[in-house]
């Protein structure tokens, strides 16, 4: 034990630079996100997020979306526990078989209108994993996507992106 508290002694503190941000890209859509939001629900948006079979990857800049760098809620979005309190719903990963029917309860607990999401590559395409014994491939093969956002795992602007994507299509 003292010789581990001896070697941290030695090494000190190291931690990583923050992220770089893109700043203007993230403000733009962050401003036209909550302009969307005032005028088609009412400056909120709530969304349900399932992670169906992923490696985590994408889940990992969702959590991102909420820290202080890039502050999701101060535009209006922000994540709920239960689909009957959620405007759309955010899919990640390729659906294995044994989140099929989860997901498929939760597409018809949320109320009318609702927006599906998929995030990530395994969710959009089902990535290398595709349709198997233990897979049922992309989401869209399990319930409708409304928007995919693409990326292995998508960044956290470009999430937010997707989002207005969604939330803009919507009449």
């Amino acid at each position: 034990m003292l010789r581990i508290l001896r070697q941290i002694g030695r090494t000190g503190v190291l931690t990583e630079a923050p992220p770089a941000t893109d700043d203007a890209a993230l403000e733009a859509a962050g401003i036209e996100l909550r302009r969307t939001l005032s005028s088609r629900f009412r400056g909120s948006f709530a969304i349900r997020h399932v992670d169906a079979g992923s490696c985590n990857g994408c889940e990992l800049e969702i959590h991102a979306l909420n820290n202080p760098y890039y502050d999701l809620e101060r535009f209006g979005v922000h994540f709920v526990a239960s689909p009957r309190h959620a405007d759309g719903l955010l899919i990640t990963g390729p659906v294995s078989r044994h989140m099929e029917t989860a997901l498929r309860r939760t597409w018809r607990a949320m109320p009318a209108p609702k927006i599906a999401i998929s995030a990530g590559e395994c969710a959009c395409t089902g990535g290398m994993f595709g349709v198997s014994y233990a897979s049922c491939g992309r989401a869209d093969n399990v319930i409708p996507i409304d928007v995919r956002i693409p990326g292995c795992p998508p960044t956290p602007t470009r999430l937010l992106q997707g989002i207005l994507a969604a939330i803009g299509d919507q009449r």
